[in-house]
């Protein structure tokens, strides 16, 4: 628990601290961030605003996990795990490429930066790469960082796929949550808030299979059926989820309403990443659709639209991502975001109780 704390309070600090010193630096640099002529007018105000503020997160992502690890060793405790480790790993290459991404915009002073091409490649050999290594450093016990089983709380007995089939499992998912986070990204402090509250309940998730992890092996038919849970390293985990849980708490802090940094692409595609290797390392990939409705919501109404647009050549929403709805219909954008943030809120108490109800009927 302490080092929990510890990996928390020190994301918050750096994150917190390290923003405003980006804002200056990038602000002298005219790193700032174009706005779509399409979208809401009043968001033309917001143009020039510094953008790649997730340099940020991404930084006391590394600080938070890292320096509990060494408070750890200091006291002789376990070091970082192979789970911790690919999570981290996998949010930070597809944080690269959002960098990438950013760089691109500013130095073209446009709204676009890679072309879907290059971003998808870069999505796909990070989530690749990601998903082969899940499936090696077995554990005494015999457990991987992940299984080949889809899950909801613990492994689905009659889902289970091949190694081939996992891997392109993986590059689903990561492309998924990355793209869905990117998405949600589109109004002060919404992503960091959310996703927050949604790290949050990985926090408390990771803890729980931590205090009910079985002690044998993948094999040991007994414990699963007591309810415990075959997580690999589930207290690195929640070391992972609580740093990235403090550094968005610490970014808010300058991104909310009105906003003096936009985090970008380096932290949107960054932080889907780290939930989509979260939802799979803690084997919660179904339950990561309730705890992350957000953000569900927003990739599917970019779908939505795109899908009855092409097929009809009408509009399901006035915008997508359907945030912009509500905008042109005359919501301000504080209430939009507050909004949200509630019904994340709801998303994320109704995902951690059906994660208790699950235990509490024996797994």
């Amino acid at each position: 628990m302490t080092q929990i704390l510890i990996a928390g309070g020190i994301a918050l600090a750096v994150s917190i601290l390290l923003t405003p010193v980006l804002i200056r630096i990038f602000s002298r640099r005219g790193f700032g961030q174009e706005i779509r002529v399409e979208g809401p007018q009043s968001h033309q105000t917001k143009r020039g605003t510094p953008s790649m503020g997730g340099v940020a997160i991404i930084a006391a992502l590394w600080a938070g996990y890292f320096g509990s690890h060494l408070v750890a060793w200091l006291t002789d405790r376990e070091g970082p795990t192979a789970s911790g480790l690919l999570v981290l790993g996998l949010a930070t290459v597809l944080g690269g490429v959002g960098f990438l991404d950013d760089i691109i915009k500013i130095r073209k002073h446009r709204n676009l930066g890679l072309n879907k091409t290059a971003k998808s490649v870069g999505q796909f050999v990070a989530a690749i790469l990601f998903g082969i290594l899940l499936l090696q450093f077995r554990n005494d016990a015999g457990y991987a960082p992940a299984s080949t089983k889809l899950s909801y709380v613990r492994d689905i007995d009659v889902m289970e796929m091949g190694s081939i089939a996992f891997v392109v499992f993986c590059w689903l998912v990561v492309a998924a949550w990355s793209n869905a986070v990117n998405f949600t990204d589109g109004l002060d402090g919404l992503a960091a808030g959310s996703m927050a509250m949604v790290l949050g309940s990985y926090v408390l998730v990771t803890f729980w299979q931590y205090r009910n992890a079985c002690s044998g092996g993948p094999k040991s038919t007994a414990e699963i059926t007591s309810g415990c849970y075959q997580v690999r390293d589930p207290l690195d985990l929640a070391v992972i989820a609580v740093a990235g849980g403090g550094a968005c708490l610490g970014f808010l802090w300058w991104n909310a309403a009105p906003a003096k940094i936009f985090m970008g692409d380096t932290g949107s595609l960054a932080l889907g990443g780290m939930l989509a290797g979260l939802s799979i390392t803690t084997r919660t990939e179904l339950l990561a659709v309730i705890i992350g409705a957000l953000f569900v919501a927003e990739i599917m109404s970019v779908v939505i639209q795109i899908a009855f647009f092409r097929t009809t050549g009408r509009r399901v929403f006035r915008m997508a991502p359907f945030h912009h709805h509500f905008e042109l219909g005359g919501w301000a954008e504080t209430t939009v975001i507050i909004r949200f943030w509630l019904l994340t809120a709801i998303a994320c108490a109704l995902g951690l109780s059906l994660f208790y109800s699950e235990f509490v009927t024996g797994g």
